[in-house]
């Protein structure tokens, strides 16, 4: 590995937990009846909840080229929205409610402001390059990071919505890059996923390090951390 000049960051399991894999479903299902239950109490809307649930599993998935597909799109299909969903300041109270009880679980981890402030301090440009639940708005997203205080750490934010990709496609990386005006080789990406957040940066030339938390992964030719503080010893040691 060379010694980067950018490093780039994933997002949730990366620098702030928000849920777990096997949560999400219980999380989907909850939400998806508080939307229900607020559109019969608003809009004297009725569902007949097996239809729902049927059109949430269909709409539960991504597209096999990785594009992504958009939250707002999701529920007009998900709840048949018509017209409605051409209204643009309902779509977004619907996508904030979907995000409610996602953005209420956020804990950032302990080692995530030191570290991005050690090496922002450094010299390091700074960046987060992060899908999104289900191709959630961006806006409301940098408004979670303005928030929680990561925001003022890193620039750009590049979430999947922006580049109209999700990871592990190359074209978010490479959107990412232009924004930076910085090379493939020049960055090093950082995640705790390895099908997104070490072949989708290494097929476009960067370097890529696994944070793995919990000590489970156990590939090889993954250059591994545990910790933040790892990461900032590996930079200065390159």
């Amino acid at each position: 590995m060379t010694r980067p000049k950018a490093i780039l960051f994933d997002l949730g399991g990366t620098l702030v937990e928000y849920y777990k894999a096997s949560e999400f479903h219980a999380i989907l299902d909850d939400v998806l009846l508080d939307i229900q239950q607020m559109l019969f109490e608003k809009l004297a809307i009725t569902f007949e909840e097996v239809t729902i649930g049927k059109r949430a599993e269909e709409e539960n998935r991504e597209s096999g080229d990785n594009k992504v597909r958009p939250l707002e799109t999701r529920l007009a299909t998900i709840f048949q929205l018509g017209d409605l969903a051409k209204e643009h300041a309902f779509m977004m109270g619907l996508c904030k409610r979907f995000l409610k009880p996602i953005l209420a679980k956020s804990h950032v981890f302990d080692d995530t402001m030191p570290v991005l402030s050690e090496l922002k301090d450094l010299g390091y440009q700074l960046a987060i390059v992060s899908n999104t639940p289900w191709g959630s708005p961006g806006i409301l997203w940098r408004e979670e990071l303005g928030r929680i205080g990561i925001a003022r750490f890193v620039n750009p934010i590049v979430l999947d919505r922006d580049a109209g990709w999700r990871k592990p496609a190359g074209q978010i990386f490479q959107h990412a890059m232009n924004i930076m005006r910085v090379e493939a080789k020049e960055c090093l990406y950082v995640g705790d996923d390895p099908r997104w957040d070490i072949a989708g940066p290494r097929a476009v030339g960067m370097d890529a390090v696994l944070i793995d938390r919990s000590g489970t992964y156990t590939h090889k030719g993954i250059q591994c951390i545990k910790t933040l503080h790892e990461l900032v010893d590996l930079v200065k040691n390159t």
